[in-house]
């Protein structure tokens, strides 16, 4: 009977294919936490699937007395109070590599649109305005000439080293783990203080365990070399934006381009709007529809749970199975 079949609230966009695979095996409620009819919802759910902006805490869960399992679409969990569910023996799946592929791309665009200016020409010119613009377009660095700063070298920093290699580029990382030889890609482990003074870009891929908040804050800022390109597509809450936007008007030959920020969308009053050497983005890092697929089809594992099986991606506190 369909009335017997699990319930699951779909808190935010899917894949079509995805919810439609959903679809026929649940039942399933599209609602966000802010409609009205989502507390009703709750009280009987099996199952949440939900992405970016859900935040599933201990309060949510008290409402949730028959939840079985929390389907992030998505890699981090910064939202999701692990040791909550845990206790309550609610099952927490995501899908750690779906976006891999689409945010290393995303950052070397961004990193290769801030070292090489490219003015667009929409109209015939003269033949001084072409030298001029040729002339004024003369990148001061080349990748090859520079060191890319790895903080962070889980899945996103090793592949952000593998196509640094095809640069030429020399890349340093740091990383709490110990990292086997043949995973580097050519990279050097590095401590944190030499990762700061010697890297011409300093991309930043920590993870978002709660002793990482504002882990680049003033002191670590003042450690970096004259010039650097600072790139955030990790976590907005890694980066302390007050002590960043000090740290860029103080040195207006460094700059720094953030795809995510801490809160999204953020207000009129944050720090970094206004300066001149700071790009902002509204979090586009895993915006490809491929991405979004990979990290849609978190819902086979959701059904995994819901079927008394095991899930292929679960996480923990303790880390991800």
């Amino acid at each position: 009977m369909s009335s017997q079949r699990p319930l699951v609230i779909q808190t935010e966009h899917l894949d079509a294919t995805c919810a439609d695979w959903l679809d026929e095996r649940c039942r399933v409620v599209r609602c966000a936490p802010e409609d009205d009819a989502f507390a009703a919802h709750l009280a009987d759910a099996d199952a949440l699937v939900i992405r970016t902006y859900t935040t599933i805490d201990s309060g949510l869960l008290d409402a949730a007395p028959r939840l079985r399992v929390v389907g992030r679409a998505g890699v981090g969990l910064d939202h999701v109070d692990l040791e909550a569910c845990a206790s309550r023996g609610v099952t927490v799946v995501h899908t750690p590599d779906a976006n891999t592929v689409a945010v290393v791309e995303y950052v070397w665009a961004l990193i290769l649109d801030a070292l090489r200016p490219r003015p667009l020409l929409d109209e015939a010119i003269e033949l001084g305005a072409w030298k001029t613009l040729r002339s004024r377009s003369i990148a001061g660095r080349q990748l090859s000439d520079m060191t890319l700063g790895l903080l962070g070298f889980g899945r996103v920093g090793r592949r952000m080293a593998r196509i640094a290699r095809a640069f030429d580029v020399r890349v340093l990382y740091n990383d709490l783990l110990d990292v086997e030889t043949e995973a580097r890609f050519g990279a050097e482990p590095v401590s944190l203080e030499r990762l700061l003074a010697e890297s011409d870009v300093l991309s930043l891929h920590i993870d978002g365990r709660p002793s990482n908040r504002h882990f680049i804050d003033a002191h670590r800022l003042s450690m970096c070399r004259p010039g650097v390109l600072i790139v955030n597509a990790s976590r907005g809450f890694v980066l302390d934006p007050r002590a960043l936007a000090d740290f860029l008007e103080a040195s207006p030959e460094s700059a720094a381009i953030l795809d995510v920020h801490d809160p999204e969308p953020f207000d009129a009053a944050y720090p970094l709007l206004g300066i001149d050497n700071v790009r902002l983005l509204p979090h586009l890092g895993a915006a490809t529809a491929t991405a979004h697929r990979n990290m849609s089809w978190v819902v086979r594992d959701v059904w995994a749970v819901l079927q008394g099986e095991t899930p292929r991606f679960e996480a923990t506190a303790s880390g991800a199975i």
